[in-house]
């Protein structure tokens, strides 16, 4: 089932400057007054209206910097915002979740948090080879911060130089220890490779490293 994304209003008020709240305020009242998708407003809006034109002649008269002028307009400042909160709620309630219908109130709808896209892991690698006990090999994988898991798969180098053909891959679950490979042969050398999966799916194989087993 498909979850609903509920329509917020942006109700910080208190956090835009004066000529900001001003605008916002404007638009509710405009919106607002005769709108028949909101009926019931929990605000009177000829009050808010009221306190709206106070608010915004006290502005003007604290411009010099007066105590009690400033008083006065942090005083219909508060009035306003707790006025415009109470409506944003009421809308979010009323508009059934209409977009067309909740911006005729004249509120502006929360910005929703943005997700980065995924991205490609970075390519794995093998950070150092060391011997373990006798036919073994501990491979330390470099951690990538986004893997689910790994992948390491190995094979014998022959005298040329070249791995054989891989064998089958060893999950990984985490690169926080060292992986041990065990069964191998003694003075053989062998190749090893790393690949990470991502939300994207699995990096390419890394660079081989070898290291002969004692």
């Amino acid at each position: 089932m498909t979850k609903l994304k509920h329509i917020k209003a942006a109700l910080g008020f208190d956090k835009v400057l004066d000529a900001d709240l001003v605008t916002r305020a404007n638009a509710i009242i405009t919106g607002m007054t005769g709108n028949p998708a909101f009926p019931n407003p929990p605000v009177d809006l000829a009050a808010y209206k009221a306190a709206f034109d106070s608010y915004r002649a006290s502005i003007a008269e604290a411009l010099d910097g007066g105590k009690k002028a400033i008083a006065e307009r942090d005083k219909w400042r508060d009035g306003v915002i707790t006025m415009s909160q109470a409506l944003g709620h009421y809308v979010e309630l009323t508009c059934n979740d209409d977009m067309a219908t909740f911006l005729s109130s004249g509120f502006q709808p929360a910005a929703l948090p943005t997700r980065s896209s995924p991205q490609l892991l970075p390519l794995a690698s093998i950070r150092k080879v060391d011997q373990g006990a006798t036919g073994q090999l501990l491979v330390r994988v470099t951690p990538l911060p986004k893997a689910r898991l790994y992948e390491l798969r190995y094979a014998s180098v022959g005298p040329d130089g070249t791995p054989a053909p891989w064998g089958a891959a060893v999950l990984l679950m985490a690169a926080k220890d060292p992986a041990p490979v065990n069964s191998l042969t003694p003075g053989t050398t062998y190749a090893f490779q790393v690949r990470a999966l991502g939300r994207l799916g699995y990096t390419a194989w890394s660079d081989y490293v070898t290291r002969m087993c004692t």
